[in-house]
């Protein structure tokens, strides 16, 4: 959520992501890759997260977007899986970013990346850091901590107060920013599992063509959404 304390509503919340995340660099690559059925989350076998950080992300997906609202939370939509996929590819990579220095880690963040270390390496280094505050502040690692205290601990992640190195300083909005796009992205690409996120804010997803609804406003579209690869919710 974009402000943890004040918790918005769940569907304005994910409406208005829709908007924003379309602002934000996309994790996906360009190439949408369909999958196979994939297993159970507890059944996954994460291609780049660690056992320690894949259960980081899991409990931080589950706060992030959480599944006791009236839709689908991140687990459902196996947002964790969308996080992993992309850490392990050119994403997590910056494969298509300039990485080129200087970096002014104290910049405006309107100025854009100022880390020399790629998502992946943010994450990697990140997530223990984090956790051994957690064990500090709260008295045990993130994914062990309550709800509560786990809301607690993303705000002061949030607002700069865990201590993290400077070259880390985006490891929160790339969590918030990875798991939006997760949640919202063409199924092909590992999260929106069985496209529940799109059918929850009413999105028709690849549908090609709308000519008959131009020009009629505030009518409920009546068809449920498809994804790149034909398949329908």
């Amino acid at each position: 959520m974009t402000d943890l304390p004040g918790r918005p509503s769940r569907r304005g919340f994910l409406k208005g992501s829709v908007a924003s995340a379309a602002l934000l660099p996309l994790a996906v690559p360009a190439q949408a890759e369909t999958l196979p059925d994939l297993p159970p989350l507890d059944q996954y076998k994460p291609q780049y997260l660690t056992a320690p950080e894949w259960a980081f992300v899991m409990a931080a997906c589950a706060r992030l977007i959480p599944s006791d609202g009236n839709g689908p939370g991140a687990i459902e939509c196996r947002v964790p899986v969308f996080i992993d996929r992309q850490l392990a590819g050119a994403f997590g990579k910056a494969e298509t970013w300039y990485m080129e220095g200087p970096f002014e880690p104290a910049a405006d963040p309107r100025l854009g990346y100022q880390s020399p270390l790629t998502p992946a390496e943010v994450y990697r280094k990140a997530i223990p850091l984090f956790d051994a505050w957690c064990a500090d502040h709260h008295g045990a690692g993130f994914a062990k901590l309550t709800a509560e205290k786990q809301d607690a601990a993303l705000t002061s992640l949030q607002k700069g107060e865990v201590g993290l190195a400077p070259e880390q300083r985006d490891f929160f909005s790339l969590l918030l920013q990875n798991t939006k796009e997760g949640y919202f992205a063409d199924p092909s690409h590992g999260g929106n599992y069985k496209m529940q996120a799109w059918v929850y804010i009413g999105f028709p997803g690849a549908r090609g063509a709308f000519p008959e609804w131009a020009g009629r406003e505030n009518v409920k579209y009546p068809l449920g959404p498809v994804a790149l690869d034909g398949k329908r919710a």
